[in-house]
């Protein structure tokens, strides 16, 4: 696991829940840290889908169950560069509608712990590469060296 430093508020800079959005729409917790600091191997995680192992759709119209395949798919990825949910600095959500957040965040929060989240960025699509997919998540992580 690498050492990372998060910033909260850098002077001049609102506190973290204006980087997610607020618990007045919805969400039990603020969702993100502005600035992460680390020092190791740089790992870069394309956008995952909501696939199994055999490249399956997992979830048709579940955003929950979607979510849950993606952070599984995100856990094998960081597993295969030697890292873990505790490495991430930077999470961004792709969703076809922001609607699909809460399943996103408490698929998060499963895997992530709430005194250590990523910056995370969240982003409204168009669409997906194909109709079905409502999220992909990509991540960075920082390895120890």
């Amino acid at each position: 696991m690498s050492v990372l430093t998060r910033i909260p508020a850098p002077d001049g800079i609102a506190a973290a829940s204006q980087y997610s959005l607020p618990q007045a729409l919805g969400f039990a917790r603020a969702g993100g840290t502005p600035i992460v600091l680390g020092t190791g191997r740089f790992v870069a995680i394309t956008g995952q889908l909501p696939l199994d192992e055999q490249g399956r759709l997992v979830g048709a119209g579940d955003p929950a169950a979607q979510a849950g395949q993606v952070f599984e798919s995100l856990r094998r990825c960081l597993a295969a560069a030697g890292a873990t949910f505790d490495d991430i600095v930077k999470l961004t959500y792709f969703v076809t509608d922001m609607a699909h957040l809460p399943a996103l965040r408490a698929a998060r929060a499963e895997h992530i712990p709430d005194d250590r989240p990523p910056a995370a960025s969240a982003v409204q699509v168009a669409a997906l590469v194909r109709p079905e997919f409502l999220m992909e998540v990509e991540a960075i992580a920082v390895v120890a060296p």
